[in-house]
């Protein structure tokens, strides 16, 4: 068996951060592709001895020559594909949205194609937003073959990226894993629709009040959690293109409210939350999932809040977050 080498693209984002992190907590040397140099995530997650192994590639997924450089120069053997633009940024500008989350996307098929002796898979993050609400069934479940009707253009290219996933089996048989996560929460989530949980922690760890814009039940995913599947997912012995929905803790946002008031007593009150739920479904069916990487690891939600607010009242006492000028 040759060595491991991961190439993650999108490394500096959240879910990128964590398998950043549970990559090196294994003694691997992982390369990072990505456009930013913001290292905060990471350094959120990861001691400075732990950054200094990781291998910082800046590139744009966009750009399929430099792409191609980095898996040959590093002699890559696992992609994670994490690079993509959340959903109000899609929104805001539509055509650089299509860009980094559709030709990116395309690029880095492309790139595995031309190395697929060594490369054997891709496993690429698609998302719960390729659905609507209406997808569920009565019980407000999405079933792993439900037919997908996403309402945003982040969902639209995410669902254009499964086609793409398809087509590169059916043409040059490149296997891929896409996973759906839905509300990824934890110490990185600071951006995109859905981050309003994570940044309702950050605030109860700093003793500042927070709104949260929705409500609801949906399914919660611990970024650390979601880090561990992708990397199951990479080194599945998997032939095919398949995509999963993931499993967390289904709950409501007054158990969400409730974990994080556990965890920080002085937050009661100073949480609160919209009533409205989110327009996609409540929760996902992961079982086929499982048959393919084992058991799914799912920390509790209150433990997980948990150790949340204990990362982020480290942070804020080493000065490593500001949280005057978090966003929202």
């Amino acid at each position: 068996m040759p060595e491991e080498r991961f190439l993650i693209t999108g490394a500096l984002g959240c879910i990128g951060a964590w398998v950043t992190h549970q990559l090196v907590q294994e003694g691997a040397t992982p390369v990072i592709f990505d456009r930013a140099t913001d290292l905060r995530r990471l350094r959120l997650v990861l001691t400075p001895e732990e950054l200094a192994r990781i291998t910082l590639v800046q590139g744009d997924i966009t750009d399929l020559t430099a792409l191609e450089r980095a898996l040959d120069e590093y002699a890559i053997t696992h992609v994670i594909h994490l690079a993509a633009l959340q959903v109000p940024f899609c929104k805001a500008d539509p055509p650089l949205g299509a860009r980094v989350n559709v030709v990116g996307t395309v690029n880095v098929f492309e790139a595995v194609a031309r190395r697929r002796a060594r490369i054997p898979r891709v496993v690429y993050a698609s998302s719960a937003a390729v659905y609507d609400a209406a997808d569920a069934d009565p019980s407000g479940l999405v079933t792993h073959d439900a037919p997908a009707h996403p309402t945003t253009l982040y969902g639209v290219y995410k669902q254009a990226n499964e086609g793409t996933a398809r087509v590169y089996w059916q043409d040059a048989r490149v296997s891929s894993i896409g996973l759906r996560p839905y509300i990824v929460y934890g110490v990185g989530r600071d951006q995109g629709l859905t981050s309003a949980p994570s940044k309702a922690m950050l605030a109860a760890a700093a003793g500042r009040p927070f709104h949260i814009p929705f409500g609801g039940v949906a399914d919660y995913h611990y970024a650390p959690d979601v880090a561990r599947m992708f990397i199951a997912a990479a080194r599945a012995p998997w032939q095919g293109a398949a995509i999963f929905n993931l499993r967390g803790s289904v709950a409501d946002m007054d158990e969400v409210v409730a974990a994080i008031v556990a965890a920080v007593p002085a937050a009661a009150g100073m949480i609160t939350h919209d009533t409205a739920p989110l327009p996609f479904p409540r929760e996902l069916e992961a079982g086929p999932l499982e048959e393919v990487i084992g058991p799914l690891p799912i920390t509790p939600l209150r433990q997980a809040v948990a150790e949340t607010v204990a990362r982020f009242r480290q942070a804020l006492a080493a000065g490593m977050i500001d949280v005057d000028s978090m966003p929202g």
